[in-house]
């Protein structure tokens, strides 16, 4: 019995060792990202919504998707905020192309999340950042020559949801939406250094190396797939990431699961499904992996 206890206090202390280290790392920039996206949330979400507003009756033909995209990526909404405004958007008769680039750039990235991925490194960061805006421009420029003519999508029984940063007083008003983003992300952030701690203790490099790393297009694949079932919140992947691409995961393997993952999230995709159909549905799921295994592929040869 005593001899249990010790090796469970050794590994108790190792965990807490490697868990320590990430927390050190990466704990500042969670506390970023909460500052920056609730700042947002409260004093410029609806500035950013009503610029992709007035968006509506321009004459930019397709190149409107480039602002759109980066709107979608200015956003501080989830998939779930995302949805009903666009559902508004789309009744006052935004084109489908710009919402189809606004969504999937909102989708994929937010400041809040920009903040977060800092802690990855500047390469990183910056393959995010653009890849994502690709991502979002490749949707619209497909919804723009297979759906020119027709809706991609059927908003019918989504509303505008009513804003919760109500409060008359502007400090309060910003300090209830930390706390709210702080118990919606706290603990997958938890809970993704605890993962990446047991990474770090029990998976060998060399393995993690052999599965994720090198140009080889089976470490993109998986990557990929595993962003699928593993991705449940964007603070909380950041430590597993990060331990990952120290462990010897490729940058191109890294990219391919932060598209997958925030794109396949499952709290969204009852939603999505709603949105789409079910053909429309399976269409967006073949996209996402392809360009995925495409990024990373890319990446990798760039880097």
């Amino acid at each position: 019995m005593n001899g249990l206890l010790h090796i469970l206090r050794r590994e108790f202390i190792y965990l807490w060792y490697y868990a320590d280290i990430q927390l050190r790392q990466i704990f500042w920039y969670w506390v970023l990202g909460i500052a920056v996206g609730s700042f947002i949330s409260v004093f410029a979400k609806d500035g950013i919504h009503n610029l992709f507003r007035r968006m509506q009756g321009k004459k930019w033909g397709l190149f409107g998707i480039v602002p759109a995209c980066l709107l979608g990526i200015a956003s501080p909404l989830c998939m779930y905020g995302t949805i009903p405004i666009a559902a508004s958007f789309s009744r006052q008769g935004m084109r489908h192309d710009w919402l189809a680039a606004f969504m999937m750039a909102s989708i994929l990235l937010n400041p809040q999340l920009i903040a977060y991925s800092a802690a990855l490194g500047a390469a990183v960061l910056t393959v995010r950042i653009v890849s994502c805006f690709l991502c979002g421009c490749a949707a619209g420029l497909l919804i723009h020559t297979f759906y020119k003519d027709n809706s991609f999508f059927d908003f019918s029984g989504f509303e505008e949801r009513e804003s919760r940063d109500t409060h008359p007083n502007l400090l309060i008003r910003y300090l209830l939406n930390v706390g709210r983003n702080i118990r919606a992300t706290g603990p997958y952030f938890l809970l993704g250094v605890l993962l990446s701690a047991l990474f770090q203790r029990y998976v060998p490099q060399e393995r993690m190396t052999a599965l994720f790393g090198g140009n080889e297009a089976w470490g993109v694949l998986m990557a990929a797939t595993i962003g699928v079932p593993l991705y449940a919140c964007g603070g909380g992947t950041i430590p597993l990431l990060k331990e990952w691409l120290w462990e010897g995961m490729s940058i191109g393997s890294a990219a391919a699961f932060m598209i997958t993952g925030p794109a396949t999230k499952i709290t969204n995709l009852g939603a999505l499904k709603i949105v789409l159909g079910l053909r429309h549905f399976l269409l967006y799921w073949v996209f996402v992996i392809v360009f995925a295994l495409m990024t990373g592929l890319t990446v990798n040869l760039i880097l």
